[in-house]
Order: structure tokens, then C-alpha cells, then sequence
């Protein structure tokens, strides 16, 4: 975990909520020389900074749900803006009392004596883009629960459960009618409706996103879709959700914060095990392990690997391993403009062969009306 380096003349400590925001700024003594509780608004506190303009100042904040305005504020006022981690500010947490006031001040004074944890703040000209993808994700979720729940209702009244997904048309034909009660009907009615719904909005913020990708950085987009395992969906799920590569300094900083590899603690050659498994990107790490589920379905060679990987460690762990060897081949395809090799993604041998695994066509729903009558076979 990195802290924030860097010496000023004077120190803002920001306790924000949704209404309100207890301000505090020290000097470089420690001296508190502000002490308000402000309303969220950046006409507040340009008047709070107001008289401190012509002196260097920096501004510190904990990473919650509503810093995007702050951050675009203090840009507007050219103060440096320094977003806290909050799982690592465990000083406001730990005193015996605690307010909006004392936080204020102990983040003040974190970010003095350099011992503030420091988050990455997402740049601006990429934040909607990176909640846009996220809020796909969420619907896409949504709508695997609702497919989820019609399945287990057919198990549930014994009704023969659709071949396919139920987001297409054909399979959702006459389902509910089969259900033998009106509530139970009109629950599997309203769950495609749903379904229904949510597909036409998924599609159209994929469509959306494309475009989006395609514009901010067209080359990151392009190599990634060039990894095997990786298509659209998940290229734009690793684009936004890394923004700059130049913040991870080397491929295991990317590694630990894509969740792909355990931390580890350790006192007096004594190992305490790895805690710390949930610090990090989730986004990232469902990415990688979607396109490493992908990869093994489309790649004989990771295939075999995988399997001597199983042999020796186990299903879950050997998943894991090539979670995270898939997560390094990205870092440096990123970093270095490399094409994806998967000989050296599996550290085979130059001698050894290689097929290159094919794209897998999306296959056709035939709709009901084109399949073929069974009473014509009979």
C-alpha cells in the first residue's frame, strides 16, 4: 500500500458525507488553522480555501461514494486532490472517540506526517464510461437471477424447463401457459417481461460502450480483444477498469490489485497466513476468470496444460494459477504493444506445437415458426 509522499505548507483533512463535510486544515506544525463543518456544495468550499489560494495546500479526503464532485472541485481550483484508501485509514477508525471532527483532523494530520493510504482517483475523462460498464455488469447479473428464478419454478410445479437461454424469444413461447395456476403464470409472465427488458437495455449499453472503447483508446481495446478468452464484454470490463497502466509500476502490483494472487503475513520467520484476499478489483477478478473459463473452452493446449495443473493441485487452485499467469500476459501485452503468445502464456518449449485456438461462431436460434414439424417425422 503506497502513502502520500509529498510536503506542504498546509494540510486539508476532509470528512465528507452526502450533506455535509467537516473541513480541517493544519500547517506544517500541526497547527490548526480551520475548523468548520461545511455543506457539500464547491461554492463552499472555494470560500472555505479561499483565504489559503496564494499558499501551497493539498487536500485529502477517504474514498466513499460521492468524492467524484470533490475531486472535479479542487481540479477547478488547481489544489492537489489526494483520495484516501479507506481500508488502509485505519487510524480514523481505531480511537476510542470518535466524530466527523476528529476525522477531519486525523486525516489532516495522516496526510502530514505522510503516512496517508493513497487510492488511485479515477480521471475524469473516463469515471462515466467505467460506472456505465459496471452498471451493465449489475443488469446482466439482474437478469441471470430472474432466468434462475424460472428455472427452479419449473422444477418447483414439475414443468419441462426451456432447452436454451431465455432471453431469446423462442424458448420463452408459450412457457407460462404451462404453469398450472393464474399466480404461478403471471409470476413466469412478469419474470420474461423483466428479462425482456433488461436484454433490450444490456444491448443497447454494450452497443454504447463499444463505440466508447473505440474512441478513448482504440489500440488497449484492440489488443485485448486480441488475447484469447477475451471478447467485447470483457475488454471493455479490463479497459475501463485499469484506466491507466501506468500506475502499476510492475506486473505484480497489477496481480495483487486484480485479486489474482493472496497476500501474505509474516512476524519472526513465522507465516500467519494470507489474509487480505478481498482488497482489491472485483471487476477484475471475475474478468480474468471469465476469459480463463473461455480460454480453456476454445484452447486445446491451455487445455492440456490444465489439466497436468489439476493433477498436481486441484481444480480451484490450478483455476487460479492460470487466472493469474493470464493476468501478467495482459500486463505486459499492455505495457509492451506485444501480440498475446500463448507458448509463452504456458511456458512451453520453442519445439512444441501450438494450435491457435479459433473463434467460436454464435449459433443461430431458429425461431419456431422455421424449426421442423416432429409430425412430419412421425
Amino acid at each position: 500500500m503506497a502513502f502520500y509522499p509529498t510536503q506542504h505548507e498546509l494540510y486539508c483533512g476532509v470528512d465528507l458525507h452526502a450533506r455535509r463535510m467537516y473541513t480541517c486544515i493544519v500547517d506544517s506544525d500541526g497547527k490548526t488553522v480551520f475548523h468548520k463543518n461545511l455543506h457539500c456544495t464547491p461554492r463552499d468550499l472555494q470560500t472555505a480555501l479561499e483565504p489559503f489560494r496564494d499558499r501551497d495546500i493539498v487536500l485529502a479526503v477517504e474514498s466513499t461514494f460521492n468524492w467524484y464532485w470533490l475531486a472535479d472541485a479542487c481540479d477547478e481550483l488547481n489544489v492537489p486532490f489526494v483520495l484516501g484508501h479507506a481500508f488502509g485509514m485505519k487510524a480514523i477508525h481505531g480511537g476510542k472517540t470518535k466524530n466527523d471532527k476528529q476525522d477531519s483532523l486525523k486525516i489532516a494530520q495522516l496526510l502530514r506526517g505522510g503516512n496517508f493510504p493513497v487510492a488511485w482517483a479515477y480521471p475524469k475523462s473516463m469515471r462515466s464510461q467505467r460506472d456505465l460498464c459496471r452498471r451493465r455488469c449489475y443488469f446482466t447479473r439482474q437478469r441471470a437471477e430472474l432466468q434462475a428464478h424460472v428455472r427452479s419454478s419449473c422444477l418447483q410445479y414439475n414443468v419441462a424447463a426451456p432447452s436454451g437461454q431465455l432471453r431469446y424469444a423462442s424458448h420463452q413461447e408459450g412457457l407460462a401457459e404451462t404453469f398450472p395456476t393464474q399466480a404461478s403464470q403471471l409470476t413466469i409472465e412478469t419474470d420474461i417481461a423483466m428479462i425482456n427488458a433488461l436484454t433490450t437495455q444490456i444491448s443497447r449499453l454494450e452497443k454504447t460502450l463499444v463505440q466508447m472503447a473505440q474512441f478513448d483508446d482504440p489500440g488497449l481495446f484492440y489488443r485485448l480483444k486480441a488475447v484469447p478468452g477475451i471478447g467485447d464484454i470483457l475488454a471493455l470490463v479490463i479497459l475501463y477498469e485499469i484506466g491507466d497502466l501506468k500506475r502499476f509500476r510492475r506486473a505484480g502490483d497489477f496481480l495483487s490489485y486484480a485479486r489474482l494472487v493472496p497476500g501474505q503475513h509474516s512476524s519472526a520467520g513465522k507465516n500467519y497466513g494470507s489474509p487480505g484476499r478481498k482488497q482489491g478489483n472485483p471487476q477484475l477478478k471475475w474478468a480474468f476468470s471469465e476469459a480463463v473459463a473461455l480460454l480453456l473452452r476454445d484452447s486445446p493446449a491451455t487445455k492440456a496444460a490444465f489439466a497436468k495443473m489439476e493433477k498436481r493441485h486441484g481444480r480451484g487452485k490450478a483455476l487460479s494459477i492460470l487466472a493469474a499467469r493470464l493476468g501478467r500476459a495482459v500486463y505486459l501485452v499492455l505495457k509492451r504493444g506485444d501480440i498475446f503468445s500463448e507458448r509463452e502464456f504456458l511456458r512451453l518449449p520453442d519445439d512444441a506445437r501450438v494450435e491457435v485456438p479459433k473463434p467460436r461462431r454464435r449459433r443461430k436460434v431458429a425461431s419456431k415458426a422455421a424449426q421442423p414439424s416432429t409430425a412430419a417425422h412421425g
